[in-house]
């Protein structure tokens, strides 16, 4: 995000007792331990190098199977003054769907026009919303970060192992996930995400940490259900406090009405035997 003017003063900016979210109407508190270092558990190095190959391949396994998924994404954001006052506000609802030939697009539903006053949405912005936020760690991904294993630790009763992920080395044009993520130890899939988007910026663009809760959709993968962040942002002319909900629903899969084989024989009409009188 980009600072548009001179943001409020950091006057009681930070409330005691930890950060907020909205969620179903309300605000509730954010899990304080999201940062905490995790229980340690002794692990060898081949142990631990075996976990992260299962739970990547799964992870893999998972991105493919979503973009079978249509669901509707609504994205929230808010600008507070040092009271923590909402001021401003930018809302998108997107269902993502796909056409009758069976591309996969983006329809939006409900874009009312933003009202935010100290801040402006940024292309890394959005690949932040498309990609980092609901983050998935694939094969593919595991060589472009350090990954580091810290320990064992339950997230709504279920045990988890955690690691701590950075980014090797950046290129420009592309986007990052940097901090921790947990891992059902069972199902080895990624079940919550805490950080930030990182990457070579211009200018004065910051981003807010947030956390990403996934929960098991269908019986078998781990779907990103919201992401949540209450953050200061730190603009070269001064701190804005936001808030943002980013939740993700209604996952169905799609599936064509029509099936299409090919190579499949075809069976000709046998003309009939004429009658005997």
């Amino acid at each position: 995000m980009r600072s548009v003017m001179r943001a409020w003063p950091l006057l009681a900016i930070l409330a005691a007792g930890g950060i907020a979210a909205q969620e179903s109407g309300g605000w509730r508190q954010v899990d304080q331990q999201a940062d905490q270092p995790a229980a340690a558990q002794n692990l060898s190095e081949t142990q631990i190098q075996d976990i992260i190959t299962r739970f990547a391949a799964k992870e893999t396994e998972f991105a493919r199977a979503r973009e079978n998924y249509t669901y509707r994404q609504t994205v929230r954001i808010q600008e507070l003054d040092p009271g923590g006052t909402p001021i401003g506000r930018h809302e998108m609802v997107t269902d993502i769907i796909f056409s009758p030939e069976g591309k996969r697009t983006e329809l939006v539903v409900r874009a009312p026009l933003p009202t935010l006053r100290n801040i402006q949405l940024t292309p890394e912005d959005e690949a932040d919303l498309r990609n980092v936020q609901p983050f998935v760690l694939t094969t593919e991904e595991i060589p472009k970060y350090h990954i580091r294993y810290l320990g064992k630790q339950m997230v709504d009763e279920i045990p988890c192992y955690v690691f701590a992920v950075k980014p090797k080395k950046m290129e420009k044009g592309q986007r990052y996930f940097q901090g921790q993520i947990w891992v059902d130890d069972r199902d080895l899939q990624i079940v919550k995400t805490y950080g930030r988007g990182v990457g070579i910026v211009r200018g004065d663009n910051q981003f807010p940490k947030f956390e990403t809760y996934r929960e098991q959709i269908d019986g078998k993968y781990w779907f990103p259900t919201y992401t949540r962040a209450d953050d200061v942002l730190h603009f070269e002319s001064g701190p804005q406090r936001i808030r943002m909900l980013v939740t993700y629903r209604n996952y169905k899969q799609f599936k064509a009405e029509t099936e299409i084989k090919f190579g499949d024989p075809v069976d000709s009409p046998q003309p009939e035997e004429p009658k005997k009188p």
